[in-house]
């Protein structure tokens, strides 16, 4: 009997299996950024919005994980992207989380 899987190896399987599945790559970003491993995080996520640009959460994820890179910049500009797909869906929640993020940097 092998040892068992990792979550991360599971989200692995799942991304390599289905690319365009937002939820498991999110979900090993998520993992990533857990481990430590910010820019792998930060590639999944983005990977995630050039595949699906109305996941809302991950616009919150990826510009969190950018402004400890220290690329505020960029980080400023996905909170910005995720204030207007969060609006667009509707989700008030994800907007004042996007927003007071976006007031921190400032």
């Amino acid at each position: 009997m092998g040892r068992m899987k990792t979550r991360r190896e599971t989200l692995e399987e799942f991304v390599a299996a289905d690319p365009d599945d937002s939820f498991s790559r999110y979900a090993l970003a998520l993992e990533l950024d857990k481990a430590e491993s910010r820019v792998s995080a930060a590639s999944e996520l983005r990977e995630v919005l050039a595949r699906d640009p109305a996941y809302v959460a991950a616009y919150y994820h990826l510009g969190r994980i950018l402004s400890r890179l220290g690329e505020l910049d960029e980080a400023r500009s996905v909170y910005t992207r995720g204030l207007q797909a969060a609006a667009a869906a509707n989700d008030k929640r994800a907007l004042s989380e996007i927003q007071e993020a976006l007031d921190m940097l400032d």
